[in-house]
């Protein structure tokens, strides 16, 4: 379930950023997800614990409507949909909903970036030879 959220939070927030050609898509997708997973379990114990749980929250019909205000599942979400609802999480008055935008976007972005591969779809050559 959490594939799933993190699926179409990916698909929304790397809009642009992921290759346009469905196979190269597939690859660089299941690319991220490797990172992802790595990232995620380079993380302490308890932060691992807290994304858990958020992401089961976010994976139940109840949770995904109270956090993200998203109605439609994550896996049938258009990216206009996901956008807005992240856009109202990341506009909360509730620092609760603000932080669980940040996890979900920060975790996608580092993941994604982590690949020096990406770093073109930025502008960004490189670090500088000092």
């Amino acid at each position: 379930s959490g594939r799933a959220v993190f699926g179409a939070v990916a698909s929304t927030v790397l809009d642009g950023s992921l290759p346009e050609d469905a196979a190269a898509r597939q690859v660089a997708v299941d690319a991220w997800f490797k990172r992802l997973d790595d990232s995620i379990a380079a993380l302490p114990p308890h932060t691992q614990a807290e994304l858990a749980q958020l992401l089961s929250v976010l994976a139940s019909a109840p949770g995904r409507w109270a956090v993200a205000g998203l109605g439609t599942d994550w896996p049938h979400a258009s990216v206009a949909q996901v956008r807005a609802a992240l856009q109202e999480m990341r506009h909360s008055r509730l620092a609760l909903r603000q932080q669980a935008y940040l996890a979900l976007r920060e975790l996608t972005c580092a993941a994604y970036f982590a690949d020096p591969g990406t770093w073109m779809a930025l502008g960004y050559s490189g670090p500088l030879d000092i």
